[in-house]
């Protein structure tokens, strides 16, 4: 079972009106309309973002850090995601927006894209072994792990044992930092540049390993109006003196994008996927056995991949056409040459799992078995009296989903404005009879 209250996705009931816009848009039916406000189930929630993104009153929101927890280490690392490299006009030096973080406070910028380049080189040698499951399944977007988790449990051996490239980012850093200045782990804290909530969670909540490398996660959002200023400003050659920098490859840049990870790993029939509905779809093919040429899956629950997570500054087809554009313009460079065997095995357990990710059986209806049977035809037939039209007007995503919660005792039928409407139209009619007969 999921985490309790390790969720990055929050509602601020103040600002929920009760429309419906999130309920139907909810890739695991996680959302329910009860009293005029949304509430937001737990067990089921992804931490997707779809909520935020589709809520016109702004009534999700995701929870990350603020700039100023940096200051709880004395050694402040911050990793960039790829995607933040699209989030600024007219980038010509990637290197830029390392010396703009290190003016904001940070002692040491690590590209998350190196942390890519090394997830790649690993995954290569994954797909190497004839005997892996077919396909793989990235790891690299928490928000499809847990759809796994949840919806697909019988993929989860397909999922590649390869940490993403934030974990892998984080706990390079802090070795090559502590290395290179001596200083004790403890005194630094490492920090991800997220477009999105679901790795905040992944911070609090890991998926395949204990505990997480990255000590806090601050929102593309928050850091760029300050990083903005810092980039208009910026001279090449600012931190002269001090190698307080480390970046990774074009390709590894790519994996902002919807794509980029197949592109970086050379498979042979790959096939990469953006928003979690579509991800969920080729999900439902993959488990039914539907794709059996497929060697590797690359799902990205956000549109356009991560440059279009739900807490970046840019719209996702102008980053991800800036993403494009810079990967063109570096050097060109194989990730069998960018990173080596070596490189790898020198992280030693910091790149693969160390745990195997669990199915999670969420809203059981009952823990004995017997009773789980019983309710189940209570659904059954609940069901058959509803309309079918899925139209969300009870609160619920679905006319199953309103069954469900009124087997649970969490919803009525009535709730159902179909049923209501017979209702009212039996209660008129009987009226209408009773009073006959009081006249005869």
């Amino acid at each position: 079972m999921a985490a309790v209250n390790l969720h990055s996705v929050k509602l601020d009931k103040g600002k929920c009106v009760g429309c419906t816009g999130c309920l139907k848009r909810c890739p695991t039916e996680a959302i329910r309309i009860r009293k005029g406000r949304a509430t937001i189930i737990d067990e089921l929630c992804i931490d997707c973002g779809e909520c935020i993104r589709v809520c016109q009153q702004h009534a999700k929101i995701a929870v990350t850090d603020p700039l100023s927890a940096i200051n709880r280490f004395k050694y402040k690392i911050a990793l960039p995601a790829p995607a933040l490299f699209g989030q600024f006009k007219k980038l010509k030096d990637v290197n830029s927006i390392a010396r703009g973080l290190l003016r904001m406070g940070f002692s040491y910028v690590f590209d998350v894209s190196r942390g890519a380049d090394i997830a790649s080189r690993a995954i290569m040698e994954k797909l190497k072994n004839p005997n892996c499951p077919r396909p793989l399944i990235s790891s690299a977007c928490p928000a499809v792990l847990r759809l796994i988790q949840i919806r697909f449990p019988e993929l989860l051996d397909n999922v590649v044992d390869v940490r993403s490239p934030m974990e892998i980012a984080a706990s390079a850093a802090r070795k090559e930092f502590c290395e290179k200045n001596n200083v004790p782990s403890e005194d630094v804290g490492c920090f991800f540049i997220t477009p999105c909530a679901a790795k905040a969670t992944a911070i609090r909540n890991p998926i395949g390993h204990t505990k997480s490398a990255v000590d806090g996660a601050i929102s593309i959002i928050e850091i760029y109006g300050l990083l903005s200023s810092q980039l208009r400003r910026d001279k090449t050659g600012d931190e002269d003196g001090f190698d307080r920098t480390h970046s990774g490859s074009a390709l590894g840049i790519g994996w902002a994008r919807s794509g980029g990870e197949s592109l970086a790993i050379e498979a042979d029939e790959a096939l990469a996927v953006d928003g979690i509905e579509n991800v969920s779809k080729v999900l439902e093919e993959i488990e039914n056995d539907r794709l059996p040429d497929l060697k590797y899956f690359e799902g990205l629950a956000c549109d356009g991949g991560c440059v279009g997570g739900p807490i970046v500054f840019e719209n996702v087809y102008i980053a991800r056409n800036r993403i494009r554009k810079l990967v063109v313009d570096l050097p060109k460079e194989k990730i069998s040459d960018a990173v080596t065997l070596e490189e790898v095995k020198a992280l030693g357990n910091d790149v693969c799992f160390d745990k195997p990710i669990d199915p999670i059986e969420a809203m059981k209806l009952d823990q004995d078995f017997k009773e789980a049977l019983k309710k189940m035809d209570q659904i059954e037939e609940v069901r058959k009296k509803l309309p079918g039209l899925d139209c969300g007007s009870c609160g619920s995503p679905t006319c199953q989903a309103l069954a469900e919660d009124i087997v649970r005792g969490f919803a009525r039928e009535l709730d159902c404005l179909f049923l209501l409407k017979q209702k009212v139209a039996d209660m008129a009619k009987q009226m209408v009879e009773v009073s006959e007969l009081t006249r005869e």
